[in-house]
């Protein structure tokens, strides 16, 4: 028995030194194309989470290949198909980053956005304006050039991360973790 128990705290010793420890979502203020504010983690707890950020424009780029099979994912309810289709509750934003200079080509962006995305993805789309050294420092957004992607628990704590263009596979993994939950 002595010997289990230590078999145990050694496994749990090796998941927090494998970076498997909780991590909260750091406080974020956007605002949503339909012009409601949403502040991260606070207005999702008690819901699953997925978020899509960019902080620039190669990286806005890939986060739109990610809107419709995101959208019919885990938003639109098929009814009347001949499948049945999972139906998940969850909040789900994808942002786009303005920080530093771009910070000035804001309002711009969001009236192209306005007058360029499908206003059924409207309530999606929540942009933030402001510091980025926070969300690097805690999320690790190290690479400009891509979107990152956190699935949150009913806490705001991040439970999955992922980044990069959209993927079947990304997508499952994705799937995986809040089906199972």
């Amino acid at each position: 028995m002595k010997n289990l128990t230590s078999l145990l705290f050694i496994a749990f010793l090796n998941q927090i030194g494998n970076g498997q420890t909780v991590q909260h979502f750091p406080h974020m203020e956007t605002k949503k194309l339909d012009e409601q504010t949403v502040i991260l983690p606070e207005h999702t707890k008690g819901k699953y989470t997925l978020l899509g950020l960019a902080f620039s424009k190669e990286a806005e780029t890939d986060l739109t290949t990610w809107y419709q099979p995101v959208y019919e994912t885990f938003i639109f309810k098929d009814k009347g198909g001949a499948f049945e289709v999972e139906n998940y509750d969850v909040h789900l934003y994808f942002i786009p980053m303005f920080t530093g200079i771009n910070q000035t080509a804001h309002g711009k962006a969001v009236k192209e956005m306005k007058q360029t995305v499908d206003k059924t993805l409207w309530p999606y789309i929540a942009l933030f304006k402001g510091d980025l050294k926070i969300y690097k420092d805690q999320l690790g957004l190290d690479k400009k050039e891509l979107p990152y992607f956190f699935v949150l628990d009913k806490k705001g704590d991040v439970v999955y991360k992922t980044t990069g263009k959209y993927s079947d596979k990304k997508m499952e993994e994705i799937e995986k973790v809040i089906g199972n939950n």
